[in-house]
C-alpha cells in the first residue's frame, strides 16, 4: 500500500534525495535557490509527487559520499550506479539510464583497444570511487588504478603526471579528447554503468515500489523526456528494463 511506502521514505511528508552533483550528464544545472537541475533530480521529483509528499534534495559532491551516507539517515532515496560494493547497504531498482565506460589514450600511445590496458606498468587514471573505478578495482589483474576526487581531477592527474590511460564514462572523455588534442578514445567499453535509484535496505517495501517505478519510467518514455529536457540526447541512453 502507498502508505506503507510514505511511512518507509517520508514519515514526516518530505522525500529526500540523494543526488551526486559529479555525474553533469545527469545534473545539468542548478535552479536559482541552488536545487540540481537535471534527468537525476527530475526522477526524485517525480517519485515524491507519485507519493504526494514534498521533495528535498541532498546533494554530495560524489556517488562514493552518497554510499556512505546509506547508514547514517540522510537520505530516502539515492541516484547513483548499481554497484556490488554499494549494494551491501543499499537495495537498488533496475537500471534507468546506462553510460558507456572506455578508456582515453594519447595518440601515439602504443595501446590500441580494451585489452591492451591490462598488463603490468600501465597507470590508469580514474575518479576515486566512481562506479566504473569499482569496477576496475575487481577486474583489473595487472595495470595499476591512480585514482583523484571527481572526473575533473582524474583529468589533472592524467595530463599532469603523464599517465598511460584516463578511464572514464564515454561523453566526458569524447569532450576531453576533443578539448586536449592528439589523444584516442578507444573502441567498445569496458563496462556499462547502471543508474539506477537505490533505498537503504531496511526500506522494503520502497524498494518495490522503486523498481516499478523504474520500470514503468523506462518503458513509457518519461526517461527519455527527461533526456531530451536536459539537453543530453545521444550522452544518456535509456535503460532496457
Amino acid at each position: 500500500m502507498l502508505s506503507d511506502i510514505v511511512s518507509e521514505l517520508a514519515p514526516n511528508g518530505i522525500l529526500r534525495v540523494g543526488v551526486n552533483l559529479g555525474n553533469f550528464l545527469l545534473v545539468t544545472g542548478k535552479t536559482s535557490t541552488g536545487d540540481p537541475v537535471g534527468v537525476s533530480p527530475d526522477m526524485g521529483r517525480t517519485i515524491a509527487e507519485r507519493l504526494g509528499v514534498k521533495v528535498s534534495y541532498v546533494t554530495f559532491a560524489s556517488p562514493g559520499e552518497i554510499a556512505d551516507a546509506a547508514t547514517k539517515n540522510e537520505w530516502d532515496i539515492a541516484l547513483i550506479a548499481n554497484e556490488p560494493s554499494r549494494a551491501e547497504q543499499i537495495t537498488f531498482s533496475k537500471a534507468y539510464v546506462e553510460i558507456e565506460a572506455t578508456y582515453m589514450v594519447r595518440e601515439d600511445s602504443p595501446i590500441q583497444k580494451i585489452e591492451d590496458v591490462d598488463r603490468s606498468g600501465v597507470q590508469i587514471a580514474v575518479s576515486a570511487r566512481a562506479a566504473y573505478d569499482l569496477y576496475l578495482t575487481r577486474h583489473l589483474k595487472h595495470a595499476a588504478l591512480v585514482r583523484a576526487k571527481g572526473i575533473p581531477g582524474a583529468l589533472e592527474l592524467f595530463v599532469r603526471d603523464r599517465l598511460d590511460v584516463l578511464a572514464g564514462l564515454r561523453p566526458a572523455l569524447i569532450s576531453n579528447a576533443s578539448e586536449l588534442g592528439n589523444m584516442r578514445i578507444l573502441e567498445g567499453r569496458f563496462s556499462t554503468v547502471q543508474q539506477a535509484i537505490g533505498t537503504p535496505r531496511k526500506n522494503k517495501a520502497a524498494a518495490a515500489f522503486l523498481q516499478e517505478f523504474v520500470v514503468e519510467a523506462t518503458k513509457s518514455g518519461l526517461v527519455e523526456r527527461f533526456i531530451d529536457r536536459h539537453g543530453v540526447t545521444g550522452r544518456l541512453q535509456v535503460a532496457s528494463n
